[in-house]
């Protein structure tokens, strides 16, 4: 039995963005009935050298689309990262699901062996087949962001549990 890389990718990405929206939500919600300023959970970090809870969403859902696109073959869309609150994440997260849903399978033939090349920083490049990019980068890179911003919600006393992180 073999899997595609359409399968291994979007419907992934696609649960676990909407786990995240969900969790966002109920953090706005905790916000505002415990009466504390919504910066305070937007500018939240686990320790002074991490990125802000707002910086988690935005590379999340960067890795969401960014891993999608380069499978599928399209262009990486780009988005300014200039979310300040909830409403501007939930904002984020939609554009970024509403891209993925736009691709379809048939995209995604040949995915597993296409070569992703990248550029974090010049001049570092990175190659992999499509397959090492999802598995051994993309995946890992996507889950760490949104398992910290489930973290700082968390820690920041937001009552959510492994369901919400799930999206189940």
């Amino acid at each position: 039995m073999t899997i595609s890389m359409y399968n291994a990718s979007v419907p992934v990405f696609k649960q676990m963005l909407a786990s995240m929206s969900h969790v966002l939500a109920k953090a706005e919600v905790h916000s505002k009935e415990k009466k504390i300023d919504p910066a305070v959970f937007l500018q939240a970090r686990l320790y002074p050298d991490m990125l802000p809870l707002v910086r988690q969403v935005q590379i999340a859902a960067d890795f969401a689309k960014g891993v999608s696109a380069r499978l599928a073959n399209v262009e990486v869309p780009t988005h300014e990262d200039n979310e300040q609150s909830f409403a501007d994440l939930q904002a984020r997260i939609s554009s970024t699901l509403a891209f993925i849903e736009s691709l379809n399978q048939a995209q995604f033939e040949g995915a597993a062996a296409r070569e992703v090349i990248l550029r974090p920083g010049t001049p570092k490049e990175k190659k992999f087949t499509g397959l090492a990019y999802l598995c051994s980068y993309g995946l890992p890179q996507f889950f760490f962001h949104v398992t910290t911003t489930y973290a700082i919600l968390r820690h920041n006393g937001v009552e959510i549990g492994k369901g919400d992180f799930m999206g189940l």
